[in-house]
């Protein structure tokens, strides 16, 4: 099929690597899981540990064009989402809440696999992880029958997010999401970069409205974003449908699928989208061990797509996504870990199951969810309400839509869904 001028493969080649003489100069980063060091290619030290320090401070190194003034350098700091700075606040702030459920984490901790795999790592960590993290791409790779290099690695996957933000909004364009949903890249892409972010409306059920999503393409579309399942409602759009709608719509314009909460599903494997990637569609399907993995203060995330377009993003991301030597152990080691994985979801759904019970007894509805978090209305001012439970001692979300408030809570552990019904019974 010819492809169409919107289409990401059709892009630009990578900025030129830059005199390593000269620092002002931007460069391309030589190495990752697309073209890993050999023997006899060996890993520049100093320009991995300079493009990690660039993640782990927030910043970036974009090549000459994106910026169209004279005062523009290389070097940008990106400005964080309010989705993020919310969350950062309210862990700054309240370090000691009785119930931490405002960041959709797994309280219930790592398994005792990736515990003991951080602890063994320790012994070697003045070595740069390279045979780990091979390791672990290739273990990725092997259990979603793709290639290695049809795997990028991040520190969770949101500088992934954040470099399809970089890539596909720099030189303009719109980008399609739902909404709500999860706000990162597109929130990136129009502060930082100009792009349109074409917000569609969710479906009656709170479902992403794929009809209405592939109406609103257009010449100027550069990417649609979808979460499936959905961040903040917690909802699921059928595997079916989706694959259908990734068929029409990859030839035109390249689709992200962020599968951050798939595991939260029935049948990960089933409803996982990466089949698209393996069909060689223009997809690229995001993963993070931050959710049911219960590795989110590890950093690691990964995306599945086609080698082409990962080669897009490469420039604007790091060697080996920067990982830890402890991280990549974690993750190698609970990948699969089948056991702990079912543990932690049999617990999180007791505890989701608990709040349903506090909900119907206080005379609530909700938006019946397949993740780790719900979302219900609530009877007063969204931020009011956050800072009634914050004085209670339980961190909490809200959003504003369809002309309502809303609560977002995370589901965290008995006790602190007992904690949340203690201080919500006293405001409902």
């Amino acid at each position: 099929m010819p492809a169409s001028p919107n289409n990401a493969f059709n892009t630009q080649p990578p900025p030129k690597k830059a005199d390593e003489r000269n620092p002002n100069k931007p460069y391309t980063v030589k190495y990752s899981t697309l073209n890993p060091p050999t023997m006899a290619t060996s890993m520049n030290r100093r320009n991995w540990l300079k493009t990690s320090a660039l993640v782990t401070t927030g910043a970036l190194t974009l090549p000459d064009g994106i910026f169209n003034t004279a005062s523009a350098t290389p070097l940008v700091t990106l400005r964080s989402t309010s989705q993020h700075n919310i969350e950062q606040r309210m862990a700054q702030d309240f370090p000691n809440l009785k119930a931490r459920l405002f960041a959709n984490e797994n309280p219930f901790g790592p398994s005792e696999k990736a515990k003991k795999a951080m602890t063994d790592a320790m012994a070697t960590s003045y070595q740069y992880p390279i045979q780990v993290v091979e390791q672990l791409v290739g273990k990725i790779a092997a259990a979603e029958n793709v290639k290695p290099e049809q795997i990028m690695v991040g520190t969770g996957s949101t500088p992934l997010l954040q470099a399809s933000a970089v890539f596909f909004a720099k030189n303009g364009g719109s980008i399609i999401c739902g909404d709500p949903a999860y706000e990162y890249l597109p929130d990136e892409a129009e502060k930082n970069f100009g792009a349109k972010w074409v917000k569609v409306p969710l479906t009656a059920d709170y479902k992403y409205d794929l009809d209405a999503m592939e109406k609103a393409i257009d010449k100027d579309t550069k990417l649609v974003y979808i979460c499936n399942p959905n961040n903040p409602t917690g909802t699921y759009v059928d595997a079916e449908k989706m694959r259908a709608f990734c068929e029409r719509v990859s030839p035109k314009v390249p689709v992200i699928i962020d599968e951050a909460y798939i595991n939260y599903l029935s049948d990960p494997k089933g409803m996982t989208l990466i089949d698209c990637v393996r069909k060689g569609q223009n997809v690229i399907v995001a993963r993070t061990f931050s959710k049911l993995h219960a590795l989110a203060g590890m950093r690691i995330g990964y995306f599945v797509g086609q080698t082409e377009m990962l080669k897009n993003l490469l420039p604007y991301t790091v060697p080996f996504g920067a990982l830890s030597a402890l991280s990549a152990s974690a993750a190698l080691a609970t990948y699969d870990d089948t056991e702990y994985l079912q543990g932690a979801l049999k617990k999180t759904l007791e505890s989701k199951e608990y709040l349903y019970s506090v909900l119907k007894k206080e005379g609530y509805t909700y938006i019946p969810s397949v993740t780790n978090f719900v979302m219900f209305p609530i009877n007063m001012e969204g931020q009011r309400f956050v800072d009634e439970m914050t004085k209670r001692g339980v961190g909490v979300r809200f959003w504003k839509f369809n002309n309502k408030e809303w609560c977002r809570i995370s589901i965290g552990r008995m006790d602190e869904m007992k904690a949340f019904e203690e201080a919500f019974k006293q405001l409902s």
